[in-house]
């Protein structure tokens, strides 16, 4: 009785810890832990545009001229991390200027182009600059931003297909990607170039732009949502919220996905009055709209 009883205790307790991590398969818990995840990994990996960080000043001339290039030799991987202080270090000891060819979040396979070396009296050894990478089965968050915005992008358009047709979930994927967006607003994202201790530029990796970014969070969704009076109202909330808290120089990118959303909604919906509707900005999807603010207006 005593062995039955404490299996049967077990058992339960066995079975309360299963339903609790069913629980994490909830859509919304993926999403929340997506957005969490691409948060940390901003943090990380841009720093404030009004942080101390010191502008990066322009390559030697002469140290351009001289080349060498590296490929990747290896099973296929991804590129997960950059160390720059490690790339920067190696490129002041060399007196040159180390170029990352392949961008976080690459795949990078047989000879694939990782490297070239600016400017360096005598070739570095390569097993010296793979050192500066991380590579890894699968891409990563933790140095990936982007990597954060693509996954919710794709919860949305699956959400967004005619076998889901489940417009509410895209819509959820659109909250965590305004708050990652307005996050990387603030964010010295284009910054792809770094100095050594002296100011001379040592290290230049691959970045994206602002732009980029903007064109990855909007530009599926907007499409397969083109129909979708919930997913067009909450863009456009999306904007009007992104252009109320950005610096000027980034409002001019954002102004233009006003236009293209606006594009989108003459296409797809017949009548005024279903253009109208498409166009309130409504943070509830299809619950308490507000009046279109023209973000063109505010900048």
């Amino acid at each position: 009785m005593f062995i039955v009883i404490t299996l049967l205790v077990g058992t339960m307790a066995m079975l309360i810890g299963l339903v609790q991590r069913v629980g994490l398969l909830k859509m919304s818990r993926v999403l929340s832990l997506l957005g969490e995840e691409g948060r940390e990994a901003i943090a990380r990996t841009w720093p404030p545009l009004d942080s101390t960080a010191r502008a990066a000043g322009q390559p030697d001339r002469q140290a351009v001229e001289r080349v060498q290039p590296v490929v990747y030799h290896g099973s296929p991987r991804w590129l997960q991390a950059i160390d720059v202080t490690r790339l920067v270090n190696v490129a002041r000891d060399s007196r040159a200027v180390i170029e990352v060819v392949a961008a976080v979040g690459d795949p990078v396979v047989e000879s694939t182009p990782v490297f070239q070396v600016h400017g360096a009296g005598r070739p570095i050894d390569e097993a010296v600059l793979m050192k500066g990478l991380t590579l890894g089965e699968e891409r990563a968050f933790e140095h990936d931003p982007a990597f954060a915005i693509r996954l919710l992008v794709d919860v949305a358009i699956k959400a967004l297909s005619p076998g889901v047709n489940d417009p509410t979930t895209a819509v959820q994927a659109l909250d965590h990607i305004e708050d990652l967006l307005i996050r990387l607003s603030g964010r010295h994202i284009e910054r792809s170039a770094f100095c050594d201790r002296d100011g001379a530029v040592r290290l230049v990796v691959q970045s994206p732009t602002w732009a980029d970014l903007l064109r990855l969070a909007l530009d599926e969704i907007c499409a397969c949502g083109a129909t979708s009076v919930q997913v067009m109202r909450r863009v456009a909330a999306l904007l009007s919220a992104l252009i109320a808290v950005a610096p000027e120089g980034r409002r001019s990118s954002i102004s233009e996905w006003d236009a293209r959303l606006q594009q989108t909604i003459t296409r797809s919906f017949a009548t005024a009055n279903e253009r109208s509707e498409a166009s309130t900005e409504d943070r509830q999807w299809l619950g308490t709209p507000r009046p279109r603010s023209r973000t063109a207006d505010l900048t």
